[in-house]
């Protein structure tokens, strides 16, 4: 009986230009092929600003609502959607590739702080000839080394082979990072930060994000 039906699932996310985590979660969420409906937050919500802004360790947007469960955190929310879809291919097939993945995908999810802070995602910005100060280099650096070491092992065009996944998901909103700030990268990079911009959903995100009418003031500071 419909009336017997679970409900749709919902995804709480902050902004589409700004928010980083919420790319991941909802990317997360699309590439498992989950039926999700959108629940923007305002920006002047706490627990968005606090994703906005990197002023909490603990953030409660992304929240994905399934089923009777609610789970927030976005590689909570790749484990949930691993765990509840095991065929949804957001972890490779074979055991040491899954094992690289999560640990990659856990690398982005605590590091990465100087990034983060010195290159806010915001994809209506450009700034070309960006310069970038030594922390945040490092961050780049090994991002760079994260990428051309997977791309080697799998064959591309993304991270573990033919199909994006949960590392591609985690690490899209770094892709458009480096497009916003014209971080300089080899052919195999560049590929690859193409390939994920070639996504129907990411495009689809990019589409919503320069949609929105609403400003974070303190991300849109003149560099």
């Amino acid at each position: 009986m419909d009336s017997l039906a679970p409900a749709k699932a919902s995804l709480t996310i902050a902004s589409k230009n700004y928010g980083s985590w919420s790319m991941r979660g909802w990317l997360l969420c699309k590439l498992a092929g989950l039926d999700f409906d959108e629940q923007p937050v305002a920006s002047d919500d706490p627990s968005t600003r606090a994703e906005l802004l990197l002023l909490s360790p603990s953030f409660l947007v992304p929240c994905l609502t399934h089923d009777g469960v609610k789970v927030w955190d976005t590689l909570a929310i790749a484990q949930y959607l691993v765990e509840t879809f095991p065929d949804c291919g957001l972890l490779p097939n074979d055991r040491a590739a899954r094992a690289h993945c999560r640990s990659i995908c856990g690398e982005m999810h605590s590091g990465f702080t100087n990034l983060r802070s010195a290159l806010p995602m915001n994809l209506k910005a450009r700034h070309p000839g960006f310069k970038v100060w030594a922390g945040a280099q490092a961050d780049i650096d090994r991002v760079i080394s994260i990428w051309r070491e997977c791309l080697s092992k799998s064959g591309g065009p993304y991270l573990f082979g033919a199909t994006p996944g949960m590392a591609d998901a985690m690490f899209a909103p770094v892709v458009t990072r480096f497009i916003t700030y014209d971080v300089k990268l080899d052919s195999d990079c560049a590929a690859y930060c193409q390939a994920i911009m070639d996504l129907p959903a990411v495009k689809e995100w990019v589409e919503g994000a320069l949609a929105e009418p609403d400003e974070v003031v303190e991300l849109d500071v003149e560099f």
